[in-house]
């Protein structure tokens, strides 16, 4: 077998969930395990402690945040979960373009509802969180506006025109800071990533999908120079990148 590649990104590769018609047994199930994926790598949890938060208490009133391609919907119920245990009062939405993502996230939604936690817990929680079926430029044009604009793995998705019209429009979307999080190339990333996702694999697109995401990545001068200036890229973590910018709102 061929060494993979990894010192350039590799624009051409397409993740079998981004095809329409891709099995959809295999994709819902992908959606579900999401949430262990995310809390495991994505680094969520660092980045309400050591950013979100403080962004949110320095407002001093009830906040508005949007997960702009939220997909299956656990970071932003995650991030609703930390507040609301923090006392915050945030309105949290998820917006994704994508019917069958939106699908999955109201499906976790209701779940999440079911489980077994305090009542006013799940009652709380759910209420604060809306799942929305638009991308950026619908929610524009409906006049949405909001305090932070986050995303999680949506980068590495978009080709260069895409890049600047997702991150332009998320700046528009947004009244305060905009925190893009994605992955970062390397090829550690990769070794482990094919290794440890291994017994959450089987019957989804997660370790495929997963391996091409990192192939795709940028590494942080990459993504630096592809955002511009008004942009700042570090690496909070290890395999991790954030791209902060102010709001245009």
């Amino acid at each position: 077998m061929s060494r993979v590649n990894l010192s350039l990104r590799d624009e051409q590769l397409r993740e079998l969930m981004d095809d329409p018609d891709c099995d959809p047994v295999r994709l819902e199930a992908t959606l579900r395990r999401f949430h262990r994926v995310n809390r495991l790598i994505s680094g969520w949890d660092q980045v309400y402690r050591r950013r979100l938060r403080p962004l949110l208490t320095g407002l001093h009133r009830p906040a508005r945040v949007l997960d702009l391609g939220s997909g299956g919907g656990d970071v932003v119920t995650r991030l609703a979960h930390l507040a609301w245990r923090d006392g915050l009062q945030v309105h949290w939405t998820g917006a994704d373009p994508d019917p069958r993502a939106h699908a999955a996230a109201l499906g976790a939604q209701e779940q999440h509802t079911q489980d077994q936690l305090p009542e006013e817990q799940r009652v709380e929680e759910s209420a604060q969180v809306r799942f929305l079926c638009a991308d950026a430029d619908a929610l524009l044009r409906q006049g949405e506006s909001f305090d932070v604009v986050i995303s999680n793995h949506v980068l590495h998705h978009l080709d260069a025109p895409g890049l600047l019209d997702f991150s332009h429009a998320s700046r528009q979307l947004c009244t305060g800071t905009v925190l893009h999080s994605d992955i970062a190339r390397s090829r550690l990333a990769y070794s482990l990533y094919a290794v440890g996702i291994t017994p959450l694999a089987p019957g989804t697109f997660l370790r495929t999908d997963g391996l091409r995401s990192i192939r795709r990545s940028y590494r942080r001068e990459e993504l630096s120079a592809a955002l511009g200036a008004e942009w700042t890229v570090t690496s909070p973590a290890a395999f991790r990148l954030i791209a902060e910018a102010p709001g245009l709102g």
